[in-house]
């Protein structure tokens, strides 16, 4: 058991390693071939696109999970509180959710534009005669 947690261990860690180095090489590919001939920037080493990846890793992607537990935020685990949708539907019995879905299907359906697919088609063939006849009558014009 003892051996194939190591394996593991080694296993990501060598992925991690691969990982970051393949990053870290397209980075400074990328910068070399694109921002020095755009912007007249300096060329980069291999070390400095790291770099680059962790300063932006740390300013625009935050520390992740490292410094904040146990959820996302600061947030306990199962979003942000009680969700009262949640608890009534695990109240309904099957007849009652069956209801709940057939009512907002319906008041989601007048909502939409255009109003939902049923007979979209048939709408889309008024749409295509209506504009063939505007068409014949500029025309005839």
């Amino acid at each position: 058991m003892k051996k194939f947690i190591f394996l593991h261990v080694v296993r990501h860690f060598v992925f991690g390693v691969v990982a970051i180095g393949g990053f870290g090489a397209v980075v400074m590919l990328l910068w070399n071939a694109l921002v020095p001939a755009i912007f007249g920037l300096a060329v980069i080493n291999f070390w400095q696109s790291i770099g680059l990846l962790a300063l932006s890793r740390m300013l625009f992607g935050g520390l992740g999970a490292m410094l904040v537990k146990p959820g996302f935020g600061g947030m306990p685990r199962g979003g942000f509180g009680k969700n009262p949708l949640r608890e009534k539907w695990e109240k309904m019995t099957p007849e009652e959710k069956k209801e709940f879905v057939k009512h907002r299907h319906e008041e989601f359906k007048h909502r939409q534009f255009g109003g939902g697919f049923e007979g979209a088609y048939e709408r889309w063939l008024e749409h295509e005669s209506a504009s063939d006849e505007s068409k014949n009558n500029t025309q005839r014009d």
